[in-house]
Formats: structure tokens, sequence, C-alpha cells
């Protein structure tokens, strides 16, 4: 997965014409970093995962990309268009 700021931080997936920014240490908990991802890998991230869980994985993505959910919906979105959107399932909390 390329790291190189035209990629997603969380796919790795070229970025489309669409983006957002993702702190992965929140707001909340004194993050000030941004990583660029696709609004669909944003939504994801913010459904599977808590504020506080955010916290502590802080900026590590190879922790958040092994989380199960996480590493689903990689395989499921990895072939897709880089501006490719589909609704994403609310958290279940």
């Amino acid at each position: 997965m390329a790291e190189n700021g035209t990629a997603c931080w969380l796919c790795g997936r070229a970025l489309g014409r669409r983006l957002e920014f993702h702190h992965p240490v929140p707001k909340s908990r004194g993050g000030r970093m941004t990583e660029a991802v696709h609004p669909i890998c944003h939504r994801t991230l913010h459904a599977v995962f808590t504020n506080a869980e955010l916290g502590r994985f802080g900026a590590e993505v190879t922790v958040v990309r092994s989380a199960p959910p996480i590493a689903r919906f990689l395989q499921w979105i990895a072939d897709k268009h880089p501006d490719f959107h589909a609704p994403t399932a609310r958290k279940r909390r």
C-alpha cells in the first residue's frame, strides 16, 4: 500500500476527486495531524471505532488496518475506483 501523500491513509488506493481529512488521533484526544482519506474510508473508520479507540491506536495505521472489520473492508474496497462510494453501515454500539 502506497504511503506517498497521493494515496489514502487507510486503504492505500490512489485518491480521487473527493477526499476528506482524518485525524488519526481525534482532536478531542489532542490530535492535530490529519491524513487524506477517501470519504468511504473515513466513514468506515468512524463506524467501526470510537474516538477513544482511535486515540489509543494513534497514527499506527497498521494496527487500524489489522482490525478484523477494517481488514474485511480493505479486501472489499481494494479493486474499486478511487471515487467509488456506497452507504456505510452504522455503528453497532
